[in-house]
């Protein structure tokens, strides 16, 4: 039998090219978990957005339907209706200037 070694010999990887792999996992997970945390959960500034819709939206409709029903039994036509409506507007925009105002307790919506 022929006892040469063959040609195509496995070469011994180097120490470099070890390190410089544990390296690149080490890069690759840190930024899987970097991005990670920004897709789970809903935004803040979606629920915000949210929340400022439903102020006005139930500032609107729930004033019209108070001075609608008091323009129904009272009978005083469209005054009840409008100061209700603008009541309701008024409390809206109250509500929102307040949560504008207010800080927000998620921690990662903070800069620092």
């Amino acid at each position: 039998m022929n006892e040469e070694k063959p040609a195509t010999e496995p070469i011994a990887e180097d120490a470099r090219l070890d390190a410089l792999d544990e390296r690149l996992k080490a890069a690759t997970e840190r930024e899987e978990k970097r991005n990670q945390a920004q897709v789970q959960g809903v935004d803040a500034n979606y629920r915000s957005g949210n929340r400022v819709l439903a102020d006005l939206l139930g500032g609107i409709f729930g004033g019209g339907a108070v001075g609608w029903a008091i323009d129904a039994l009272a009978g005083s036509a469209p005054w009840a209706l409008l100061v209700c409506l603008f009541l309701g507007i008024g409390v809206a925009f109250r509500n929102i200037i307040l949560a504008a105002n207010t800080r927000s307790e998620d921690p990662s919506d903070n800069p620092d």
